[in-house]
């Protein structure tokens, strides 16, 4: 590899992983807005393993607004990012396919009657597939799909 091809891939995984970090910050904040512009305008998301629905980003960002009001607070951690860029045989490097883990602590709303943060008491843990492409604006999420592989409620 050149060292021109060799910076552009260090590039667009770096890129990859700034639009990952930004899907999770966008969850936890609950900012549908942001949400929405990190995926593409056909872009659709599958949250059906972990209890959700599975649609256009729109959709599911509308859902996920619904139903994550249940939680004061939510923490996604995306780790173990596997990164693999241009997938499809005439494919100029336009595509990436990520398989990454993530753990999600979460406090239920009901326990945040003004008392001192505490500890999650729901957790849940699985691994996303995103499907990636290259657009003018950046790097965008044509899909997601969620893997939920455990869940855990404190009691």
């Amino acid at each position: 590899m050149t060292q021109r091809v060799e910076l552009a891939a260090v590039m667009d995984r770096l890129a990859v992983d700034g639009l990952l970090t930004d899907y999770a910050v966008a969850v936890d904040d609950g900012d549908w807005t942001a949400y929405r512009d990190l995926f593409t305008p056909d872009g659709r998301a599958d949250y059906r393993s972990a209890g959700g629905i599975e649609g256009d980003a729109g959709s599911v960002a509308s859902w996920l607004a619904e139903n994550l009001r249940l939680f004061a607070m939510r923490q996604h951690l995306i780790v173990n990012r596997r990164v693999r860029f241009g997938i499809l045989e005439q494919d100029a490097g336009d595509t990436a396919r990520v398989q990454a883990d993530y753990v999600n602590p979460m406090r239920f709303a009901a326990q945040e009657n003004g008392s001192p943060p505490g500890e999650p008491d729901f957790v849940c843990g699985g691994r996303y597939s995103f499907f990636l492409l290259r657009t003018h604006d950046g790097w965008r999420v044509r899909e997601v799909a969620v893997q939920e592989k455990w869940r855990r409620m404190s009691g």
